[in-house]
């Protein structure tokens, strides 16, 4: 095999590469013991029929003379076997051997993460040329391998493909699975489960281990109880540090042999004595899962046990938008819904919750007798996801009336300052008699946020206020979450950002009985004064924008009063048809 294609970021594949050609010997080698045992059958076979006493096939005449002993002996069998198997079976692994057929999964259905389908292949590629990299480099593959990262983020997806493309065995196991209810049971089954692995990896040229949740036997042993908690963390934390070195360890036939070298050999000179057979080391790859990196006890993080920690991340916007590509090729939806519309609307979720948001939306509109999602039930899936089932409770016409200027004043004034409003709804959702969903609207997703943008976000908080009394006169009780919103973003603004006049920054500060930013904040009380004019000024800002533009504030709320929902092209248009300019709104 040519070293030089290790690197290439493909995988290697064909019967040049190391994990293959062990597998065509370990083949080649069952095929020769079972020709070797049917010629020694056949020849003894031969022989009795050449010398004349052929093979009867009867019952023993011991048998037939005592069916009432039999009977006897096999149901007492049957009664020591139904008490001793749970025990037997109490040590026995609990994985379930994968083949590569049986995932059905292909690197070729890994999109986005390039960075982290890179790292895999190339782990893949060392796992597969182990034999060629060590001695053609001196190298050592790697042993383990932690990927870590939030739940739904791939991690087991990434491990069946890894599985998949590597053409071996395939173990799986769920941590909790080892844990035993009697005592020494959990460490013989971790030990059971890098046994059979071994004994895969000698036979079929590799074998991959995934333990998901690793977290649930490789706690940190640090401040524990030694003593009453010796296999509860810590003796299952050494029994896992002491089998992530065993892979060259001799498998059963080679133990076997060995001892009767060992018997010869002390009768022996030490000139003629017999050499111990050699087994190379098995061709093993861990592949453990966690969300608690952090927790795990660092010894199993040291090189020579899990030598490298891949991180899975919340996809980013290109990785959202690869990803929503890759289902939506799958999906049947109308021409409005695209990968980027998908990948925008998507911003802080998980791979797992881009295909839950779009399974949702074929809901939605089978729901609505369509056979094909359109952008609408992509919004209606995300509210659902998010915020629950619409509901509609029978508003009292002027109740209904106020909160629709309620929700209108937030739309328009997130337009207005530069927001993209998503939808906008008058419908009840978990505790919400209402909402209006916005974003940055750019095509690259944002990391930062400045002063400027977070003081935006405090006007588009007072908009449903400011909205309520300028046609009410009064507002409701629905503002009250607008202020607690607004009151945390001044508060980032003035303890965390020096927005407040002052470099100190409170997050870093030690109040006692300050429990978050915003008590330190509100507990100081020049930060206090600096967030209550932060709040005055974008109120007097947003009553002004709100002010020169009543026209859009109402047509959106006569919109919302007829549909209860509307989606954000239509608040966009309303808005553009009857906002003021910006000229006549200063």
């Amino acid at each position: 095999m040519d070293i030089d294609r290790l690197g290439d970021g493909t995988i290697l594949r064909g019967g040049d590469i190391d994990a293959s050609r062990s597998r065509e010997r370990s083949r080649q080698r069952r095929l020769l013991r079972l020709a070797v045992v049917l010629i020694c059958v056949l020849v003894y076979v031969w022989f009795r029929l050449l010398t004349g006493d052929p093979f009867v096939f009867a019952m023993p005449e011991f048998v037939d003379q005592n069916p009432e002993v039999i009977l006897s002996v096999g149901l007492m069998v049957m009664l020591a076997g139904l008490i001793l198997l749970p025990f037997l079976g109490a040590g026995r692994s609990p994985h379930t051997v994968l083949r590569p057929e049986d995932t059905g999964i292909r690197m070729a259905d890994i999109v986005g993460a390039d960075q982290t389908r890179r790292e895999a292949i190339d782990t893949l590629n060392l796992f597969l040329a182990h034999r060629t990299f060590a001695e053609e480099m001196g190298g050592t593959s790697r042993r383990g391998v932690l990927f870590e990262g939030v739940p739904g983020t791939g991690k087991t997806y990434l491990a069946k493909a890894m599985a998949g493309e590597a053409g071996v065995p395939f173990l799986f196991v769920s941590a909790s699975e080892f844990q035993s209810m009697y005592y020494g049971q959990t460490n013989r089954k971790i030990r059971s489960f890098f046994k059979d692995l071994r004994k895969l990896a000698h036979s079929e040229g590799g074998a991959i281990g995934f333990i998901e949740e690793f977290d649930a036997i490789g706690m940190s042993r640090s401040g524990m109880n030694t003593g009453s908690m010796r296999e509860g963390i810590t003796g299952v934390v050494n029994e896992l540090l002491v089998q992530m070195q065993s892979f060259d360890l001799p498998a059963g036939p080679i133990r076997i042999v060995s001892a009767f070298v060992d018997f010869a050999n002390r009768w022996l000179p030490a000139g003629r004595q017999f050499r111990r057979p050699q087994q190379g080391t098995a061709n093993v790859l861990i592949i453990a899962a966690t969300n608690r990196a952090a927790d795990l006890d660092p010894a199993l993080l040291r090189p020579g046990r899990f030598d490298r920690v891949v991180h899975f991340d919340l996809p980013p916007r290109a990785d959202r938008d690869a990803i929503a590509g890759y289902y939506l090729d799958r999906k049947s939806h109308d021409d409005d819904v695209t990968a980027s519309m998908i990948g925008e609307l998507s911003s802080g979720y998980t791979p797992v919750q881009i295909e839950r948001l779009l399974d949702e939306a074929l809901i939605c509109a089978v729901r609505a007798g369509r056979r094909a999602m359109s952008k609408m039930d992509v919004l209606d899936a995300k509210l659902i996801t998010e915020l629950g089932l619409a509901q509609k409770v029978g508003y009292e016409p002027l109740e209904q009336r106020r909160i629709a200027v309620h929700e209108a004043g937030h739309a328009v004034l997130a337009e207005l300052v530069g927001r993209r409003v998503e939808v906008a709804s008058i419908l009840r959702r978990s505790a919400s008699l209402g909402l209006v969903a916005h974003g940055d609207g750019g095509d690259i997703e944002k990391h930062l946020t400045t002063p400027a943008e977070a003081r935006a976000l405090i006007q588009v908080a007072f908009g449903g206020m400011v909205a309520e009394e300028l046609e009410f006169g009064e507002a409701s009780s629905g503002i009250s979450g607008d202020l607690a919103a607004a009151t945390t973003i001044a508060s980032q603004l003035v303890g965390a950002l020096g927005a407040g006049g002052s470099r100190i920054s409170l997050e870093a500060a030690s109040m006692p009985g300050a429990g978050n930013l915003v008590a330190k904040v509100l507990g100081d009380e020049a930060s206090r004064a600096a967030v209550e004019a932060l709040l005055l000024a974008a109120e007097r800002d947003a009553r002004e924008l709100i002010s020169a533009n009543r026209n859009a504030l109402y047509a959106v709320a006569d919109a919302l009063m007829d549909r209860d929902e509307l989606a954000g092209d239509e608040v966009r248009r309303l808005v553009a048809e009857h906002r003021t300019s910006d000229a006549a709104a200063r």
